[in-house]
């Protein structure tokens, strides 16, 4: 029984001292994972923060663009409406001129 003792002994010096550095391990692993976690986990919400603030430029410069589009319609109104205003000063001389033969 000494043999079987002796064995079990020097097992029990051999394992435990493995088994607590495993737990020691794992432990270890375990505290690296959770801040890995939280790492990714923040990481996640910037992205999800800079993802709403995308669709948000997005939303704002579809604005920008309609407003400029209007812009560009009033402008060019404008300047058929000078163009317009021109002919119609040129046709009103044109029509004083004709006017002034047809009265000589």
């Amino acid at each position: 029984m000494d043999v079987i003792a002796a064995i079990k002994n020097a097992m029990k010096d051999i394992i435990v001292p493995e088994l607590d550095k495993i737990k020691a391990d794992v432990s270890e692993i375990k505290a690296i994972l959770g801040v890995t976690n939280k790492r990714i986990d923040d990481t996640n919400k910037r992205i999800d923060d800079l993802s709403l603030h995308f669709i948000d430029l997005s939303r704002r410069l579809d604005e920008t663009n309609r407003a400029v589009n209007r812009l560009y319609e009033v402008i060019v109104r404008r300047e058929e409406h000078e163009r317009l205003e021109l002919k119609v000063i040129e046709l009103e001389r044109e029509v004083k001129e004709i006017k002034s033969k047809i009265a000589v």
